[in-house]
């Protein structure tokens, strides 16, 4: 099923809920992307994640929803979204793995993460990851 109008605009209420939450331009970068992995792909699993890997390009999902990356850096933020034939690469769930240190530290404090200030980077990203789900499961269930 189509994810925009004829106008080029999403259909919200045929977005996952984590986008439904987000900005306009995250929720557009979705459904575009989807509409036309469908046309290479068809429906399912593999244009859902083409998708998800067009808008980790541009976005990080913070806790329930998507946010721009920081100083409108673009690029993969994992190995999922890097693309490329195999597609069961390790994906972060939406976490910017490439981000700097720092940068994972706000989030981690946004997300109000306890000990993220002796934690390394990698533990930074997982902890985000899990904090990320629980808010999404958490806003799913209101």
């Amino acid at each position: 099923m189509p994810k925009t109008k004829k106008d080029g605009k999403a259909k919200k209420e045929e977005l996952p809920s984590t986008i439904q939450r987000s900005d306009k331009k995250a929720q557009r970068t979705y459904a575009k992307a989807h509409d036309s992995a469908v046309e290479s792909y068809g429906e399912g699993r593999r244009a859902h994640q083409t998708a998800y890997s067009a808008l980790k390009h541009t976005h990080e999902k913070v806790g329930d929803h998507w946010e721009p990356k920081e100083g409108g850096k673009k690029g993969p933020s994992d190995e999922q979204a890097e693309g490329g034939r195999g597609t069961n690469k390790e994906t972060k769930g939406g976490v910017d793995a490439n981000a700097t240190k720092d940068h994972l530290k706000k989030l981690a404090k946004k997300l109000d993460i306890s000990g993220r200030s002796k934690m390394k980077k990698k533990e930074l990203v997982d902890a985000i990851q899990k904090a990320n789900g629980k808010k999404t499961a958490a806003a799913r269930k209101k």
